[in-house]
């Protein structure tokens, strides 16, 4: 069969980091020949890069294999990634599937497909994840998106008694500090404005004597790249240095999200985090005087075993009077082989769910708030869709979703607005700049 006539699509669960390993999986694809389409069209190859880290995330994995197959039953299904490394035995007794890829070979599920034909029994990948550094040898092809994500780092030692994820991916390793060089400066090269950096626990970055600060400098010293931007990170990893380059660069986002996932010392304790609540809220407000323009996200869990009601309390009175300006909300979910499964006094389903709406309100009421902070101010926004009213909708730099009413603009145009009026979902900028070569 000829690897030009075929087609591949692909489906993301779970993190930015697994976004990041889809884009270089489809960019294998690319150079093998095949066209990249849309999930959900009829395609030779389907590959669905899993996550496992809730119950619902293994059953929306479950559910996608079987929609594929009921709508293309000789689509040849590849699942890849977290889910695929520790929950084969149940991926495999779904009729249909035919490749199964833990997280080491991840990235090379190209190489394990001669000829998409499907197989009477599904092959399963699970080799041993190392520990050593690592690189991406593949090269980077332009993409119709903005924004692109960067690896720098996968796996994670921190253990916390809730989290299947060093099961699922690893021990911490770091990508090699020059690799991640030649990557970003293709990524600019094809034409991505802004560059994320995203990992596991990107924070702990250590090859050879470069750590994490090291890293941003570097980027930051890529002449073309508009934009730098920090994905998830881990509250006692951040160096304090980095808030002042944030505050001082006009590349580096003012922008953070941080995993808090509780407001209550007793139940961090128990979760195995590796601070207090008042180590947080010391370096939260510390960042909001130091950079103002600064947007704090954070993940709270809700219904941890032994989350009593002041201590449910304690989270919500942390995320409404503090600097952060939402919260991704998670409900405890119970992973074999975690610390957390042989703790006692487990919140009852009903308890979870009353909790979680709670947080959602009060995240939303947050984020508004500090939306209406930045009315009649100027940002800059990173066109990326258009919407259903023909709105061109964007982030600014520091994490506020801008739509903009225009006809003179396009995908991937960096530009100056006015935040004229807040809706329920977004801000609506007026269009600063009226020409596109005037556009940064």
């Amino acid at each position: 069969m000829n690897p030009s006539k075929l087609k591949a699509s692909f489906y993301t669960l779970g993190c930015r980091l697994n976004q990041a390993e889809t884009a270089l999986i489809g960019n294998t694809f690319r150079q093998k020949g095949y066209e990249l389409v849309e999930f959900g069209q009829a395609a030779d190859v389907c590959v669905i890069n899993s996550c496992t880290v809730t119950e619902q995330a293994d059953a929306k994995c479950r559910q996608l294999v079987r929609q594929v197959l009921r709508k293309n039953p000789e689509t040849f299904v590849a699942v890849v990634g977290c889910y695929a490394q520790i929950g084969a035995g149940a991926l495999r007794k779904i009729n249909g599937v035919d490749l199964i890829v833990g997280t080491q070979d991840k990235l090379r599920v190209i190489d394990f497909i001669d000829d998409p034909v499907k197989l009477p029994e599904p092959q399963i990948i699970r080799n041993k994840m190392t520990k050593v550094p690592f690189t991406i040898a593949m090269e980077t092809m332009a993409a119709p998106t903005t924004r692109a994500n960067l690896k720098i780092q996968d796996g994670c030692d921190f253990m916390c008694s809730f989290c299947v994820i060093p099961f699922a991916r690893g021990r911490a390793r770091s990508r090699a500090f020059w690799d991640i060089q030649r990557e970003a400066l293709q990524l600019v090269e094809a034409g991505h404005k802004e560059i994320v950096l995203t990992g596991v626990n990107i924070g702990t970055y250590q090859f050879e004597d470069k750590t994490f600060l090291d890293v941003v400098k570097m980027l930051l010293a890529i002449p073309e790249l508009k934009r730098l931007r920090i994905s998830s990170i881990e509250p006692t990893t951040i160096p304090k240095k980095l808030i002042d380059l944030m505050a001082d660069s006009e590349v580096l986002c003012p922008h953070l999200h941080i995993p808090v996932q509780s407001g209550d010392d007793g139940v961090l304790a128990a979760m195995k985090r590796l601070y207090t609540t008042a180590e947080f809220l010391q370096f939260i407000e510390h960042a909001a005087k130091r950079a103002p323009e600064i947007l704090i996200g954070t993940d709270i869990m809700v219904g941890f075993p032994g989350e009593s009601d002041a201590a449910f309390q304690a989270s919500c009175d942390l995320l409404q009077n503090s600097p952060l300006a939402y919260a991704h909300v998670f409900t405890f979910s119970e992973r074999g082989g975690t610390a957390a499964t042989r703790l006692k006094d487990k919140v009852s389903p009903k308890s979870k769910k009353a909790r979680s709406a709670i947080l959602h309100r009060l995240s939303e009421e947050k984020k508004h708030d500090f939306y209406r902070r930045f009315l009649g101010h100027q940002l800059r926004v990173l066109t990326e869709e258009q919407n259903e009213r023909g709105q061109w909708v964007g982030f600014s730099d520091n994490y506020i979703k801008v739509a903009i009413p225009s006809e003179k603009l396009s995908a991937n145009f960096l530009v100056s607005v006015r935040l004229a009026s807040i809706t329920e979902e977004t801000g609506i900028g007026e269009l600063l700049v009226s020409d596109k070569s005037e556009v940064r």
